[in-house]
C-alpha cells in the first residue's frame, strides 16, 4: 500500500504513548499496576498473552476484587501467528498491550466515552479516520457510538461472534466486544469498505464488555457485576503516530533492526524484500527472547523453554540468511535491553544473564548448524528431484539430531518451493513421546473409567501415612487387567483400592511405598512373620482418578481378597525411612545450590527412591569441582547441625508470602503442605520427610551432568544409602591399596603414575603403527596408475592400520607421486570396521575433483559415510565385506573424473 502519514497527530515516541495512556486513566480513577511476568501464575497458558491475564481470577469470580479500576502496560508474547512476523505490517511475537479495566465499576457508556477521548483528544487522531466495530446483536454499543459519541453510522460495522464476542470458555463470563480501527485511506470512501482490509485499516483498541454468564446449556444470563477489559496495541499506535509504514520501523523496534542490518553490512533502506523480512523477524524476536530470559525462562525442549529456543534459533537462522556468520545475539540484545528501560526496569538488571544465556545458546546451536545445514540440503535436493515434499521422518531427524525446529525447516523449504510433511513429523514426535511413556510406571489406563466411577461414589482415599505406617482398611475395589472384579485369589496380580491407606502414592518425584495387607486380627510388624490367613504383597502405589484414589499394585501370596473385606495395611518402614531421608536431602540440596550458584537456580524435576535421589535444576553450564564440593559441604553441615524439619498446612497465599518455594510447573490447591527447615529451606511439598536433619547421617553427590540444554542433573545419596555407599567406597580403596601395594593416601599418585605409563605406551604404539604404515605405503608407490591427463592414481588397501596412520600414509604417497599431480585413496579394515582416506593434489582440486565430496559416497557402499576438506577427506563404514566393491567403484569414478 502507499502509506499516507496522518496530517494532525503529534509525533510521539513509544515511551510517550505508553505514559500518556497510563496517566490518562490514572487521572480518571484507575490504579496504575506494573506489568506482570511473561510467566503467568496460570496453569492454562504457557506465557502471558494479554493484559487481562493477571486479572483473570477476578473476572472469573475466583478472587474478590482488590480495587475498582486499574490500568497497565503489559508485555505479551504470542506465537500463534509467528509465520506472519516480518511478512505483514503488524504481526508480532512480542508486543505491549495497554489496557484499562473496570471490576464491577463503570461499564459500556463510560468505557466508550473514555476510549474516544483518548484516541481523539489525548493522541489527537483525526476523528474522520476512526471506524468502529460492534457485535452484531449489541444494539446498545451501536447506539452509544452513533448517538453519544457521534461516529457516523457508515463508519460503524456490525461483526459476528468470531470477531466481536469474548468468552472465558465453554462456561463462565462472556460478552460482546467493540473495536476501534484507524483508516489509512479515507479517500477510498465508505461504500463497500471492509474492516478486514488490512491494507487500509488497523485495529488499535479492543473493548470487551463482560456482561453475561454462559451456562452449561449455552444460554447467557446477565452478570450481577459487569466488567470492562480493554487492550490497545502500543506498537500499532506508534506506527500511526510516528508516520512509519509498519510496526517494525517504530522507535520501539527499529533500533534493533538497524543493529542487525549493521552486523549484516546492509543498508535497510536499500535491502530487498527478503532481507527486510529477515531483519524484521530479528527485531521482533530479539525483544521477545530478551524479556523471556529476564523473566527467568531458560531454553529447553519443552514448554515455554522450547518457545524461547525456537525464537532464538529463528533469529540465528535469519542472521545466517543475511550473511551474519559470527555470533551476534548479545550485540542485538544489548539494544533491546537499552530500549526496555521505560517498559521494564528489571531487564537492565538482568542484562548479563540475558547476554550469557543467548551466547551459550547461540554457540550450542551453531556447533550443530553446519552439519544440520548439510543434511537439510540433502533432504531438499531429494525432495526437489522427487515428491517436492520433505518427509516427516527427515524433518524429525533435523529436529531431533540437529536441533532444527519444524518451522525453520518449513521456512527454508518454502523458499525453494517445497513443502514439509508436518503430519508425518507429528507422528514421529508422538512415537518418541510414546517411547518415553513406555518406560514410566503408571496405573493401567484401561482402569481409568472404573477408577473414576469409584471416586464419584466413595470420594478420595484417606491418606494416614504421614503419621501412621500401619492401620485397618476396607477393600473398596479390585481391578484385574483394568477390569473391576469382586474377588482375587492366590497368584493374582491386581490393583487394590482401600478406603484409607498408610501407603504413599508416587508423586512429586517420590516413589510409592511397599508393604503388606494381612488379616486385621493378626497384623504383622514390618519385616516380621505373620500367621495371617491372607498375605498380599504391595509392590507399588500410584494415584488414580485424577489423584483422588490411592491405587495399590498387589500380588496375592496367600488366601484371597474380596470387595468389602477388612484388612490391615502395613508399610515397609525400613524402605520408607530410606526414601524420606533422600527426599529431605533434595530440599537441602536445592537450598545449597541456591547459595552456591545463585537464587535463580530452581528445581526442574526429581526422583526420590530408597537407594538414591536425582535432582534436576536449571544451570547453563556444568558445575566446577569446587562448586560441587561446597554444595556437598553445606548439606552435610546442615545435617550435623540437627535442624528440625517441621510440616504444616497453610493457605497457599500465606505459604508463598512466608517464602515457601513452589515446584516449577506443579499445580497446587488453595491449602498446601509446607516442609520447613528453619533457616535452611521452606518448600511446598506433599512428600514424606525426616523430623530432624541429623537422621540423614550423611550426604554424598555421586554425579553432576547435563541432561538437556540449560538443565543439569545431580545424583546423590543420603541416610542409610549414603552410609552403604561410603562403606562400599572404603572397601574399594582397601582392595586397591592391597593390589597396588600402596597406602590409601598414596593411591592417587600411584594411579597417576600408572596412567602416565599407559599413555606413553600408547604413544609408542601409535608411532610404531605410523612407521609401519609409511613403510607399507612406500612399497605401493610403484603400483600407481599414470592417467592420460598426467595425474597418477593409486587406489589400494592396507590392512591393520588405524585411521590416523592411514591418513599419514595417504598424504605421504600423494606428495611422493605428485609430479605433477596425484590422487591417492587408501582403505583399511580394522576391528570389524572400514576406514577410507583420500588425498588429492591441489591442482586436481582446482579442476573440481574434491576428496570431501567423493569419499562419503564410497563409504556409503560399506554402510557408512564421511567427508572432509577438498584435499584430504576421511570416511568410515561398518560392512567390511563391501570394501572390494567400494574400491572398485572408486577406481572407476576417479579414472573417469581425472581422465
Amino acid at each position: 500500500m502507499l502509506y499516507q502519514r496522518p496530517a494532525t497527530p503529534p509525533k510521539l515516541s513509544g515511551a510517550e504513548i505508553r505514559e500518556r495512556f497510563l496517566s490518562f486513566f490514572e487521572q480518571r480513577g484507575h490504579t496504575r499496576l506494573p506489568s506482570s511476568s511473561l510467566v503467568p501464575d496460570d496453569p492454562t497458558v504457557l506465557l502471558t498473552i494479554a493484559g487481562m491475564l493477571q486479572f483473570k481470577p477476578v473476572f472469573l469470580g475466583q478472587e474478590a476484587r482488590k480495587l475498582p479500576r486499574a490500568t497497565t502496560a503489559q508485555k505479551c508474547v504470542r506465537t500463534n501467528d509467528i509465520e506472519n512476523v516480518g511478512v505483514t505490517n503488524r504481526h508480532m511475537v512480542f508486543f505491549e498491550m495497554l489496557g484499562n479495566f473496570s471490576f464491577g465499576d463503570y461499564f459500556k457508556s463510560r468505557a466508550i466515552q473514555m476510549a474516544w477521548e483518548l484516541v481523539t483528544q489525548e493522541y489527537k487522531l483525526p476523528a474522520e479516520r476512526i471506524w468502529v466495530s460492534v457485535y452484531e446483536d449489541d444494539d446498545e454499543a451501536y447506539s452509544l457510538w452513533r448517538d453519544e459519541v457521534g461516529v457516523p453510522a457508515e463508519r460503524i460495522q456490525r461483526m459476528g461472534a468470531e470477531d466481536n464476542f469474548w468468552a472465558s470458555g465453554p462456561t463462565g463470563p462472556a460478552g460482546p466486544c467493540s473495536e476501534i480501527y484507524y483508516d489509512f485511506h479515507p479517500e477510498r470512501g465508505t461504500s463497500d469498505a471492509s474492516l478486514e482490509d488490512d491494507s487500509r485499516f488497523v485495529e488499535i483498541y479492543n473493548l470487551v464488555f463482560m456482561e453475561s454468564n454462559r451456562n452449561a446449556d449455552g444460554t447467557l444470563t446477565p452478570l450481577a457485576a459487569k466488567n470492562i477489559d480493554t487492550g490497545m496495541g502500543l506498537e500499532r499506535v506508534a506506527q500511526i503516530l510516528q508516520g512509519v509504514p509498519n510496526n517494525y520501523e517504530t522507535d520501539l523496534v527499529f533500533p534493533i533492526v538497524s543493529k542487525a542490518a549493521q552486523l549484516a553490512k546492509l543498508d535497510y533502506a536499500k535491502a530487498d524484500k527478503r532481507q527486510k523480512t529477515a531483519l524484521k523477524v530479528i527485531g521482533d524476536h530479539v525483544r521477545a527472547v530478551t524479556y523471556l530470559i529476564s523473566d527467568s525462562v531458560t531454553p529447553s525442549n519443552i514448554g515455554r523453554g522450547y518457545i524461547l529456543r525456537r525464537l532464538i534459533r529463528r533469529v540465528i537462522m535469519k542472521g545466517r540468511l543475511l550473511g551474519i556468520q559470527q555470533a551476534f545475539l548479545p550485540a542485538v540484545a544489548a539494544v533491546a535491553v537499552e530500549l526496555s528501560r521505560t517498559c521494564d526496569a528489571a531487564v537492565a538488571a538482568n542484562a548479563q544473564r540475558v547476554y550469557d544465556e543467548l551466547a551459550r545458546e547461540e554457540k550450542q546451536f551453531t556447533t550443530t548448524l553446519e552439519a544440520g545445514e548439510k543434511k537439510l540440503a540433502e533432504f531438499l535436493s531429494a525432495a526437489e528431484a522427487g515428491s517436492k515434499t520433505v518427509s516427516g521422518v527427515d524433518a524429525f531427524v533435523l529436529y531431533d539430531t540437529y536441533g532444527f525446529p519444524l518451522e525453520i525447516t518449513q521456512e527454508i523449504a518454502a523458499d525453494r518451493g517445497l513443502q514439509v510433511d508436518a503430519e508425518g513429523f507429528g507422528a514421529e514426535m508422538q512415537r518418541q513421546r510414546q517411547r518415553s511413556k513406555d518406560s514410566a510406571k503408571v496405573v493401567d489406563v484401561t482402569a481409568a473409567s472404573a477408577l473414576n466411577s469409584l471416586a464419584e461414589r466413595v470420594g478420595a482415599t484417606e491418606f494416614i501415612g504421614y503419621t501412621d505406617l500401619t492401620g485397618p482398611s476396607t477393600v473398596l475395589a479390585i481391578l484385574r487387567s483394568g477390569e473391576a472384579v469382586e474377588s482375587a485369589s492366590v497368584g493374582d496380580s491386581v490393583e487394590v483400592v482401600l478406603d484409607r491407606s498408610p501407603f504413599y502414592a508416587e508423586s512429586g518425584g517420590q516413589v510409592g511405598d511397599r508393604g503388606t495387607l494381612v488379616d486385621p486380627e493378626q497384623p504383622s510388624t514390618s519385616g516380621g512373620a505373620s500367621t495371617s490367613s491372607i498375605a498380599v504383597r504391595i509392590d507399588d502405589v500410584q494415584k488414580g482418578a485424577g489423584g483422588l484414589l490411592v491405587v495399590h499394585s498387589a500380588h496375592i501370596e496367600r488366601g484371597g481378597l474380596r470387595l468389602g473385606q477388612k484388612v490391615h495395611a502395613t508399610v515397609d518402614a525400613l524402605l520408607r525411612r530410606r526414601i524420606r531421608a533422600n527426599h529431605t536431602a533434595t530440599h537441602l540440596l536445592q537450598a545449597a545450590l541456591k547459595q552456591v550458584l545463585g537464587p535463580d537456580v530452581s528445581q526442574q524435576g526429581s526422583l526420590v527412591t530408597a537407594d538414591r535421589l536425582r535432582f534436576d535444576f536449571n544451570l547453563p553450564q556444568g558445575m566446577t569441582a569446587d562448586q560441587t564440593a561446597r554444595v556437598e559441604a553445606l548439606v552435610n553441615g546442615w545435617i550435623q547441625e540437627s535442624h528440625e524439619a517441621v510440616t504444616r498446612t497453610l493457605p497457599i497465599a500465606e505459604a508463598k508470602a512466608a517464602g515457601a518455594i513452589a515446584m516449577f510447573g506443579e499445580r497446587y490447591g488453595d491449602v498446601v503442605r509446607v516442609v520447613d527447615i528453619p533457616g535452611v529451606s521452606m518448600e511446598l511439598c506433599g512428600g514424606t520427610h525426616v523430623t530432624n536433619t541429623s537422621q540423614l547421617a550423611a550426604f554424598r553427590i555421586l554425579s553432576e551432568a547435563g541432561i538437556a540444554s540449560g538443565i543439569r542433573r545431580i545424583e546423590a545419596v543420603a541416610g542409610p544409602a549414603a552410609v552403604e555407599y561410603l562403606s562400599g567406597v572404603d572397601g574399594i580403596v582397601r582392595s586397591l591399596s592391597t593390589q597396588l601395594n600402596s597406602k590409601p593416601d598414596q593411591l592417587v599418585s600411584r594411579v597417576a603414575g600408572l596412567a602416565e605409563q599407559v599413555k606413553q605406551s600408547q604413544k609408542e604404539l601409535a608411532q610404531l603403527k605410523s612407521q609401519l604404515a609409511l613403510s607399507q605405503a612406500a612399497a605401493l608407490a610403484a603400483k600407481a596408475q599414470a592417467l592420460p591427463s598426467g595425474v597418477k592414481l593409486l587406489v589400494s588397501r592396507l590392512d591393520g592400520l588405524d585411521a590416523k596412520s592411514l591418513q599419514d600414509a595417504a598424504i605421504q604417497l600423494r606428495d611422493q607421486l605428485a609430479d605433477p599431480a596425484a590422487v591417492v585413496l587408501l582403505s583399511s579394515p580394522e576391528a570389524g570396521k572400514v576406514s577410507i582416506v583420500a588425498a588429492f593434489s591441489p591442482s586436481v582440486v582446482k579442476k573440481g575433483v574434491q576428496a570431501g565430496k567423493m569419499v562419503g559416497g564410497w563409504a556409503k557402499l560399506c554402510g557408512g559415510g564421511g567427508g572432509g576438506r577438498p584435499e584430504v577427506a576421511q570416511a568410515g563404514g561398518r560392512d567390511v565385506s563391501k570394501l572390494p566393491a567400494a574400491l572398485e567403484a572408486a577406481q572407476k569414478q576417479l579414472t573417469e573424473a581425472l581422465g
